[in-house]
């Protein structure tokens, strides 16, 4: 059983919609891209309704019978809509599943964007650093706004201390690792870019 939020980012790419496009151009019956593709009418036909999403391998049968690739189903050709985040909609993650204490807590402020030349989160940092030996690496750059408290971002050896309405640019491809200054609660805004 898939989430609300899942859900929701699933329907937004319209997959039945083009299937339905793709399938109404070439003037193709159900009964007949189920020959093709080896799925049955009535599984097309909930995809179609949006009543069931693809799984990957079903969703390339169907590309190949109509010679497009996966991404068609995945790219929307309109001008972008405007995507909102609601604050209970957005998923929280350790940065480092399995460790008891993460440095910090993070959530993707633009999930539901497809094609954006960058990616933002909302993190709450904590007072302790990244475990022994991990730092945070990723091609491309950062920046980080601090909204609420004090930041320490180790990079190269070296501290810099942030407090609230400090702002921060390095490369990502610099191995780099945050904590949390003092008792006070420290939360920022990260984007990374290409």
């Amino acid at each position: 059983m898939l989430t609300k939020t899942l859900t929701d980012g699933l329907e937004s790419y319209g997959i039945g919609a083009k299937l339905r496009t793709l399938r109404l151009k070439k003037k193709m019956g159900l009964v007949q891209l189920g020959q093709h593709t080896g799925l049955s009418p009535a599984l097309l036909s909930k995809i179609e309704r949006g009543r069931l999403f693809p799984t990957l391998p079903t969703l390339l049968r169907i590309s190949l019978v109509f010679g497009v690739g996966l991404e068609h189903f995945f790219v929307n050709q309109d001008a972008p809509a405007p995507n909102v985040v609601r604050q209970s909609d957005r998923l929280r993650f350790p940065s480092h599943p399995g460790v008891k204490q993460p440095p910090y807590h993070f959530e993707c402020l633009d999930y539901p964007a497809t094609d954006r030349p960058m990616s933002s989160f909302v993190v709450e940092f904590h007072a302790v650093s990244s475990p022994e030996g991990i730092f945070h690496e990723h091609p491309g750059v950062e920046m980080i706004y601090l909204i609420e408290g004090q930041l320490v971002v180790t990079t190269d050896g070296k501290e810099h201390t942030l407090n609230a309405g400090d702002w921060l640019y390095m490369r990502g491809d610099i191995p780099h690792t945050y904590r949390r200054h003092g008792s006070k609660r420290c939360t920022g805004v990260v984007v990374t870019a290409p």
